[in-house]
């Protein structure tokens, strides 16, 4: 069992389904206001409902913006305004993935991964911020993924982007300490989520990376990455065998990573 954690006020991107609607109903018993932020308003009036009905104590905003829109954040941050929101707790969910080919890629979805991946995840942090430093407390989460230790033939954008994650996370950490801000930087293997039918291009994308035997529950993920959170820890793999592989492809020479990834098959 972990410390327990409490927040005043929590945001959560990527709200409508998967690691962030999970995020959502871990944390429900541990704060006071929840803003669930994702595209699809539908999907978040459905889990708000839910949670006000565990909950009934707990204050529920639905806000629904798209982070693939350029600028969406400043909007985003003027709504919180002016319901005098000021989160305590970040958690940066919402991601995109792109499954094939760089060269036989979409420019548009590369786009849309980039501006959620890095952008919106930066801008929207940047935002919050001076709030959680007038308080002198508070915490950012940050999605990343095992693919942020690896440069993936297939899907080379997308572990760029969780490379960049992971390493802002690790810098914004440090500079945070004498605020008495933490940052983590979860970084799950494969999870069973709504993540593989976006990533993939058609019924040739279907099989996704990751044998079935390595995928880790999303109750698991958000559950380690709470406590991880709780014991104040800079990053998080959850499961065992995401943790063993972390561990393995910090050390391995990169000159034997990218010998084993050439034999990978190409998904155009």
């Amino acid at each position: 069992m972990y410390p327990s954690i409490s927040f005043s006020c929590a945001l959560v991107t990527g709200a409508s389904s998967g690691l962030g609607e999970e995020f959502a109903l871990q944390l429900a018993p541990r704060v006071k206001q929840l803003v669930l932020v994702a595209r699809r308003e539908s999907l978040l009036r459905d889990l708000a409902g839910r949670l006000g009905t565990l909950h009934p104590q707990l204050a529920i905003f639905v806000m629904a913006v798209d982070l693939a829109v350029p600028d969406v954040c400043g909007q985003l941050a003027g709504m919180l305004a002016e319901r005098g929101l000021v989160p305590d707790l970040l958690v940066n969910n919402a991601g995109l993935g792109d499954y094939g080919e760089f060269a036989t890629s979409e420019w548009s979805k590369i786009a849309s991964m980039l501006r959620v991946n890095v952008e919106a995840l930066t801008h929207l942090t940047h935002a919050l911020l001076p709030g959680m430093i007038g308080r002198s407390d508070g915490a950012i989460v940050n999605v990343s993924s095992l693919a942020s230790l690896l440069a993936i033939p297939d899907f080379a954008v997308y572990a760029a982007t969780k490379a960049y994650v992971t390493s802002f996370s690790e810098a914004l950490r440090l500079e945070l300490r004498r605020h008495g801000i933490s940052v983590l930087a979860v970084c799950p293997g494969p999870v069973h989520t709504g993540f593989g039918v976006v990533a993939k291009r058609g019924e040739r994308g279907r099989n996704m990376p990751g044998r079935e035997w390595s995928y880790v529950s999303k109750e698991q993920v958000v559950d380690e990455a709470l406590a991880a959170l709780a014991r104040n820890r800079a990053r998080v793999y959850p499961g065992l065998k995401t943790a063993a592989a972390a561990l393995v492809l910090s050390v391995l020479p990169l000159v034997l990573l990218r010998f084993a990834l050439g034999f990978r098959q190409s998904k155009p």
